[in-house]
């Protein structure tokens, strides 16, 4: 008999759920699960104040979730689930109804509106994809129409925007949007000083949730740029561009085309009909026992926003933030499992909240973040890396390295007008055919140097006791302070004259080349950084200067391993002469230009360990290859060509689509 689980929404809780589900009943073929939802993706609700205002393309915040439960047996249903019959055990959809055995409520919530009359019908929302994309859209066309507006009424109300709530959502969407403005006065030649920025709150102060200092922080960030508070203000009414205000029985009516609603949440549509027949609290929120089960029915889960549950030793319900769904998805998930398998124990409920963070704008942020009881303040810098940190966590739990790489892309490898906590240090873009000569060049010198060493019987004879000998011999000479005799003798030890002499072969030229130590760190016995010259400073030029990381445990492997037998000294020589010319041929041709470069940084990275690396002759190529190692064969190379093809054969590929190892 098929055990049907149906979970009703793909939010942060429904998305979570699912996939866990998937993960422990993957050989199970008696369980099924569906997830239904209106949309065929899941949105990053936290991130819509970022597409509102314009700073990363719409799709940013959108995960596919045909690509989030590839391979997973998962049956993804688009559907509005309009009610539920849970004494027969059905949800009833637009399309379709929905049998179940187990059902897991995580339809999220959606704005509340508080009776304000006509906050409904005339504010802008942003609690949806479409939401952010209307209000992106309608920002840039009030610039638009005001760049062309002869009527100083009208132009104001076209350039005055206002928002109600001064919670998390208000507060990131009005930061976004200060951060906006000059790009857009700018691209419409219209003065900063004709833009007027409001948010409304009812509470004395901005997000009462972050402690009283770190409010004023955001308070002081918002006035610097421009925003009027209007904190303790009732919002009395909204209309066709006004909004009206009390204070202190202090009427105030301000005129704006731009009114976004941000001032709280209620459960969904569906969870408010789903409270009909269970219990809720809490603006329609289901209550739950320990397990997150909804009380009276042990066959409904609730994760999520939708959960009303106050965990034990706490005096306040669990909050309706990202990690109260991440943590619930897991605990329901294992209660399910354990009530369909009839195994193991069930687990209660004991989330354990690590903070807030807060983003003023992308370059700008505030954190209070810790464990309970302990939590501290995080500086801007730290408070912004920490939110992208916890973002790229949750990517890899739902759509892996595609989505890290997309998130990466548009958060700071194409951000708009240097809109990141870092600037747009990583988003200025050189033209890649300009990379084509070093390409090529780079490429021909990796060529040259295996035909050398060809010529040279790298082939036929074993070199590398000689060439390793004669190289640490020479660094040897310069770290143990040996000195010109004038005819030739040294005043070193005679064990290091001997080394010298058995490596070369004549201890007076290595003497000669005696030079200056710059830098001699040995960090804790694991490596050793060396810098030196072969001349004295004065005389030096750039050819005389080395670098090498001297790694006692490769020490041990080449003088153990390699040098001692003669077949692997060949073997290691054919390798290394096949590798210089496949990497200098790829480089030149264009292909695989990205496998080929990190090679030879391999390469590089193999001899600065054995040998060292002359600044003055192939140290350049170490900064050659990193500059080459993304895009660079794109550009008058096969990669032109090889790429696309080869991204739409290992798309196609099962495994690849299950692991999300590719990139759109």
């Amino acid at each position: 008999m098929i055990m049907n689980i149906l979970i009703i929404g793909a939010g942060y809780a429904g998305v979570l759920t699912a996939k866990k589900l998937a993960k422990r009943f993957k050989k199970n073929e008696d369980v099924s699960i569906t997830i239904v939802d209106k949309n065929p993706f899941h949105t990053m609700l936290t991130e819509l104040h970022e597409v509102a205002a314009n700073r990363v393309e719409e799709d940013s915040i959108k995960l596919s979730l045909k690509k989030i439960f590839a391979g997973r047996k998962v049956k993804v249903r688009l559907d509005v689930i309009q009610d539920i019959d849970f004494a027969n055990k059905k949800a009833v959809g637009l399309k379709d109804s929905y049998a179940y055995d187990y059902l897991v409520v995580a339809a999220g919530s959606k704005p509340t509106f508080f009776g304000v009359p006509g906050a409904q019908e005339y504010a802008y929302k942003l609690w949806s994809y479409d939401d952010a994309v209307v209000l992106r859209d309608h920002i840039h066309d009030c610039f638009r129409r005001a760049s062309r507006e002869i009527n100083p009424e009208e132009k104001k109300k076209l350039l005055s925007f206002f928002v109600v709530g001064a919670g998390f959502t208000g507060t990131e969407m009005m930061g976004e949007l200060a951060e906006y403005i000059p790009i857009l006065c700018e691209e419409f030649e219209i003065d900063r000083s004709e833009v007027t920025l409001h948010i409304a709150d009812v509470l004395p102060r901005i997000i009462p949730a972050l402690p009283e200092k770190l409010s004023q922080k955001v308070e002081r960030r918002l006035k610097k740029a421009g925003v009027e508070l209007y904190l303790g203000t009732n919002v009395v009414k909204i209309g066709e561009g006004f909004i009206e205000l009390k204070k202190d029985d202090n009427p105030r009516q301000i005129e704006s085309h731009t009114i976004i609603w941000a001032a709280g949440t209620e459960s969904a549509e569906i969870t408010g009909v789903a409270a009909q027949s269970l219990p809720s609290a809490g603006r329609g929120r289901l209550e739950t026992d320990q397990f997150l089960r909804s009380i009276g029915n042990e066959n409904v889960y609730v994760v999520g926003d939708n959960i009303y549950y106050t965990p034990q030793g706490e005096k306040n319900p669990v909050p309706q933030v990202v990690e109260n769904c991440e943590q619930s998805a897991d605990i329901a998930a294992h209660n399910l499992v354990c009530a369909i398998t009839r195994k193991g124990e069930m687990k209660a409920y004991k989330p354990k909240f690590h903070g807030i963070m807060v983003s003023v704008g992308g370059r700008y942020g505030v954190a209070y973040v810790g464990t309970a009881g302990r939590k501290f303040s995080l500086p801007s810098f730290l408070a912004m890396f920490s939110k992208h940190f916890i973002n790229i966590i949750y990517f890899i739990q739902v759509l892996g390295w595609n989505k890290i790489f997309s998130y990466l892309k548009h958060e700071f490898f194409t951000i708009r007008h240097n809109r990141s906590f870092v600037g747009g240090h990583f988003s200025n873009k050189t033209p890649s055919f300009l990379l084509v000569p070093l390409r090529i060049w780079l490429g021909a010198v990796w060529v040259f140097e295996g035909i050398m060493k060809i010529v040279d019987s790298w082939l036929t004879t074993p070199k590398l006791t000689g060439f390793f000998g004669g190289t640490n011999a020479w660094y040897d000479s310069i770290l143990n302070g040996l000195t010109n005799t004038g005819d030739g003798a040294s005043t070193a030890t005679p064990a290091v004259a001997d080394t010298i002499s058995s490596a070369t072969g004549v201890v007076e030229e290595t003497v000669e080349k005696i030079g200056q130590v710059f830098i001699n760190f040995d960090f804790f016995g694991l490596f050793k950084v060396i810098f030196v010259s072969g001349k004295e400073l004065a005389k030096s030029k750039l050819e005389d200067f080395a670098f090498k990381l001297d790694i006692p445990l490769m020490n041990w492997f080449v003088d153990e391993v390699i040098l001692p037998n003669n077949s692997l000294q060949l073997a290691m020589q054919i390798f290394i002469v096949v590798a210089e010319i496949l990497i200098g041929l790829s480089l030149i041709g264009g292909l695989f230009t990205t496998p080929s470069t990190a090679f030879s940084l391999v390469l590089q990275f193999m001899f600065v360990c054995t040998t060292g690396l002359y600044l003055g002759t192939t140290f350049w190529m170490i900064f050659a290859a990193i500059a080459l190692l993304i895009g660079s064969g794109r550009i008058w190379g096969l990669d032109y060509y090889v790429y696309p093809f080869l991204k739409r054969r290992w798309k196609k590929l099962k495994l690849v689509r299950k692991s999300y190892l590719y990139n759109d």
